[in-house]
């Protein structure tokens, strides 16, 4: 009988604990990203109430969401190696033209522990009908536009145990304001329709926290404190009026206010530093773009409580930074961050072709810009499938500039007329992009890498769309500055853009950029422009082209470059063969090509910073690829840094010493906001058989963020065809604080100016680098070893050159000896270099261990006139 006893009082303790912990459970989000399934409505007799029951989908494609129906087919291996040579022209696009089904079953335990829960889509494409669990809450007459969302109250029709989601997408059409490349790649067949963003299931208690929004205002003077505003929507899902507490907290300081709210009321609460003293915080830790500070983060929790019981919590992290923009001496628009000009120097980012980019990738994209020196992404679009890509931004310190696509302004792209304002036209069209940027505007604005909101990109918004934008952006985000375009224009509504978009897109030669005064050269802010292609390493263009392919030069190459205007590599190679030479096989072509790349990407970035403060802002046209090709990108789809990657990290050094090809005189070059006093400059001047005519050291001294002239650099006579200048920053200890080494011409590059396009501006002549080619073969004797620290591999090499000629243009390499293939991401300190006679160097590079796969890494190198090479 005592055993009997204790068995009950066990049982009725374990259940009083069992009921205790339902009352506890903490509100939550639950990700819909597993177990979906699709198919095209072609294959499918039954309709969405009976697919969004019990239902048989064994048969169909299996997937995670967010997923396009391509990625899907292609990972359900459909259709193979899509990217290599010109398979994805073999893609059917009539396969696309019906609606496909996405469908996911899912369980919860128990939603009486919850009672309200809320379904979000964050991005369909391009319309849907939606269904659940027998119930249709989303058809497609409202369900309309790729950069909406949208949410449902499923309160009524979630269960436990099984819930079952079904959606029918339907594809965008000609006409419609979808996502897109423009001349960038080609067109993915199935035009991105799907699922493109997550799903989510936001479950409460009765009170949801909808909205949160955090805003800093930040002493400017001393940096001494900081005022947070935080506003939230508190929406009752009750039919009767509720109260209760919303209590705020970051790090130890806590703050709270009562609520009360009507049956299904929705209110906006706001916590005000006037109000909440703990909302000044004093000594705040900053964040700072790359290169300025470190990109401090704060996290704040939000919990709304009835009768004492957490109802919902939300968790925002922000950054403490305040951004604005100016307008400098001679008209151009400029940006400061916490009060600080800031030299934008960025890429324009793209999505995967397929939108199937993983969270490692993104990453070490992100790493890639940061290891580049270079400071801003410029999303023409609104990329990324989740908000990955910006926390990531906010972590390294990558200041986002995110806004519409040229897509919708042009008739080719878009597919129906347009007009001096682009394709969005009637009020229809207009209220749809108002409330499309709303919900990116609302889902994005907490992030502190977010500097901007572009409302167009070629062209001005109509007025109409203008004002309808900015008095949503009144509401919705008065914190950041907005630029009406990002081309130069004079709104009737906001005035002038006071920014440019002139190009050029293509090849043009080092001294474009110091001497034109007219379109894309180094003064004002350049949001989008570049030196055209990029041809990459001979590994990554194997992977691409097939060997029958590889040379010469074929439409099978034009194929991997971008459209119209830019689908083949003529402007390039003109500007190629005539300042070097003609090559003869493809790995000298793209040996050559780096060379090219290298010269080119670093005299872009390197003359806005010598022309600053004129100067205020670069975007290289474009940072990354959606798929593998061979224009305008600093890495390619592989993740293999070109020549273009070191010149731009080269060109964008924070404490920099650089050669104007305009004047041909020296600068040193201070992003910082630090003076730098008792340097040395040392400038070295080496004709073409490597021997030192010129050799000079200055003592230098420069103000934070300044750009100075340190040398006029003397004309030669008699010297030889092509020359090396070599150029270094030492401070008080002999220590390289900066370096430069660039390939000159006695010969000018001669621009015409009265000879251009939109996309170019040519050459009434070439400089002749072709002495490069007869350079004397020197030898490298290279000591090198492998570490391991935490879940990375450090090479350090030690590279002598043990000859009397420079060692020129050195490509460095790790890889796995068991593959023959680099070993990416790789960070160099450097790479590409150059080694004057009887000159040591010490270059290290950095890896993830994960990345061998279980090999072992190699160390090789090549240069253009090196004998050895391992």
């Amino acid at each position: 009988m005592a055993n009997l006893k204790n068995v009950f009082y066990l049982i009725l303790t374990m259940a009083l604990f069992s009921s205790c912990q339902q009352q506890t459970v903490e509100p939550g989000i639950k990700v819909l990203k597993d177990n979906w399934h699709i198919q095209s409505s072609e294959k499918i007799d039954a309709d969405g109430q009976q697919l969004s029951m019990a239902y048989d989908t064994k048969s169909w494609y299996k997937t995670q969401v967010p997923s396009t129906v391509l990625a899907t087919l292609v990972k359900n291996s459909d259709y193979k190696d899509i990217y290599f040579g010109k398979n994805l022209e073999s893609i059917p696009k009539e396969r696309f033209q019906s609606t496909w089904w996405y469908r996911t079953e899912f369980d919860i335990s128990d939603p009486k522990i919850f009672q309200f829960a809320v379904l979000v889509f964050e991005g369909l494409n391009y319309s849907a009908n939606i269904w659940f669990n027998g119930s249709q809450i989303g058809s497609a007459d409202k369900i309309i536009g790729a950069f909406r969302q949208f949410e449902f109250d499923v309160s009524n029709l979630f269960v436990t145990g099984k819930n079952y989601l079904a959606v029918e997408i339907i594809a965008p059409s000609p006409g419609d304001f979808s996502i897109g490349f423009v001349d960038w790649n080609p067109t993915p067949p199935d035009r991105n329709m799907g699922i493109w963003r997550e799903v989510k299931l936001y479950m409460n208690k009765g009170v949801s926290i909808n909205q949160p929004f955090v805003t800093t205002e930040l002493d400017l003077d001393a940096y001494k404190s900081a005022k947070i505003t935080i506003t939230a929507d508190l929406k009752n899902h009750r039919s009767k009026k509720i109260s209760g507490e919303i209590i705020g907290k970051i790090g130890d300081v806590s703050f709270k206010q009562t609520y009360s709210l009507d049956e299904n009321e929705t209110r906006t609460i706001t916590f005000t530093p006037q109000k909440y003293k703990e909302l000044t915080i004093n000594n705040p830790e900053l964040w700072w773009p790359n290169n300025l500070g470190n990109p401090n983060l704060y996290n704040l929790k939000l919990t709304a409580t009835i009768d004492g019981n957490v109802s919902d919590q939300q968790n925002i992290r922000f950054g403490i930074r305040e951004v604005d923009d100016y307008i400098n001496e001679q008209g151009h628009r400029g940006y400061k961050i916490n009060g600080k000009k800031i030299l934008i120097r960025g890429g324009g980012w793209v999505d995967n072709l397929l939108l199937a980019d993983d969270d490692d990738k993104i990453e070490a994209q992100m790493k890639y810009v940061k290891h580049m020196n270079l400071n801003t992404i410029r999303l023409e679009g609104f990329w990324g499938s989740s908000q990955k890509l910006f926390d990531l931004a906010d972590e390294y310190g990558i200041l986002v500039m995110p806004g519409w696509s040229c897509q919708w302004e042009w008739e080719e792209y878009l597919g129906k007329k347009v007009d001096e304002f682009g394709g969005i036209i009637t009020e229809e069209d207009m209220e749809l992009i108002t409330r499309s940027l709303e919900d990116q505007v609302t889902w994005l604005r907490n992030h502190p890498s977010i500097f901007v909101w572009v409302l167009a990109s070629d062209m001005l918004p109509r007025p109409a769309l203008e004002q309808k934008y900015r008095l949503m952006l009144d509401k919705t985000d008065p914190s950041r500055p907005i630029l009406a375009s990002c081309g130069l224009y004079d709104s009737e509504i906001s005035g002038p853009t006071a920014v440019k978009m002139n190009g050029p897109y293509e090849y043009v030669t080092p001294n474009y950029w110091y001497i034109d005064k007219e379109k894309g050269g180094a003064y004002g802010f350049n949001t989008e422009t570049g030196p055209g292609p990029q041809p990459p390493p001979l590994e990554s263009l194997k992977k691409m082209i097939p060997n029958d392919k590889l040379w010469p030069i074929n439409d099978v190459w034009d194929y991997h470059c971008g459209r119209n205007e830019f689908n083949s590599l003529d402007w390039y190679l003109n500007g190629y063969q005539n300042r070097y030479w003609k090559t003869q096989s493809v790995d000298e072509f793209l040996q050559l090509a780096q060379v090219v790349n290298y010269e080119a990407m670093r005299a872009m970035f390197e003359s806005f910073g010598v022309n600053k403060p004129e100067a205020t802002g670069v975007v290289q046209w474009m940072l990354n690829s959606a798929w593998p090709e061979l224009f305008w990108q600093l890495y390619d789809y592989y993740m293999m840094p070109n020549g273009a990657f070191y010149g731009a990290k080269a060109g964008s050094q924070p404490i920099n010493i650089a050669y104007n090809y305009g004047d041909k005189d020296i600068y040193v070059v201070n992003d910082t906001y630090e003076p730098l006093e008792n340097l040395t400059a040392l400038v070295k001047v080496l004709d073409i058989d490597s021997k030192v005519i010129y050799d000079k050291q200055l003592p230098i001294d420069i103000k934070e963020y300044e750009s100075k002239k340190i040398l006029d650099l003397p004309a030669f006579e008699n010297i030889s065809n092509t020359y090396f200048l070599s150029l270094k920053i030492t401070g008080e200890q002999n220590n390289l604080v900066s370096e430069n080494f660039y390939w000159l011409s006695a010969k000018d590059d001669v621009i015409d100016f009265s000879d251009d396009t939109w996309f170019v501006t040519r050459n009434k002549s070439y400089a002749d680098l072709s002495d490069l080619k007869t350079m004397p073969r020197t030898e490298i004797e290279a000591e090198y070893e492998f570490t391991n620290i935490a879940d990375e591999q450090i090479l350090t090499a030690n590279l002598k050159n043990k000859s009397e000629n420079i060692a020129f243009f050195i490509e460095l390499n790790v890889y796995n000896k068991a593959t023959d293939e680099s070993i990416l991401p790789v960070f160099w300190e450097n790479n590409y270099v150059s080694i004057l006679p009887g000159e040591t160097i010490t270059i290290r590079a950095r890896y993830a261990q994960k990345e061998l796969n279980g090999g072992q890494a190699a160390f090789r190198f090549n240069g253009l006139n090196l004998f050895n090479t391992e």
